[in-house]
């Protein structure tokens, strides 16, 4: 079992630069990648980033967010985090931090643990 726990969202404005947390525990080490996904009601689920859990970590973007938004991990607080930058108002949803523990072959994989979601709102 992993339990994952967002932070940071809230209303932001155009341009703006929030850092959004995500802190997990239970079994950690099972983890193999680490994500963050977004969803707009009424539009589809995105997936925003990724990272890796061995070594320094293998990160991949979402090209609506490449150059904007960085993820990186904190294994001493067993933490990943997104970096979000020059946001507009496109960027607005709930951000979502998730875990995946199975393998993570070709493109047919979803997470198996999930945090409740943070807001981001980019309003002015």
């Amino acid at each position: 079992q992993v339990q994952l726990v967002e932070s940071g969202g809230g209303l932001v404005q155009p341009g703006g630069s929030p850092r959004l947390s995500c802190a997990a525990s239970g079994n950690i080490f099972s983890i193999n990648v680490m994500a963050w996904y977004r969803q707009t009601p009424g539009k589809q689920r995105e997936l925003v980033a990724t990272i890796t859990s061995v070594g320094s970590g293998s990160t991949n973007y979402a090209d609506s967010v490449k150059g904007r938004f960085t993820i990186s991990r904190d294994d001493a607080k067993n933490s990943v985090y997104l970096q979000m930058n020059s946001l507009t108002p496109e960027d607005t949803a709930v951000y979502y931090c998730a875990a995946r523990v199975g393998g993570v072959y070709g493109s047919n994989w979803d997470p198996e643990y999930w945090g409740q979601g943070t807001q981001v709102t980019v309003s002015s």
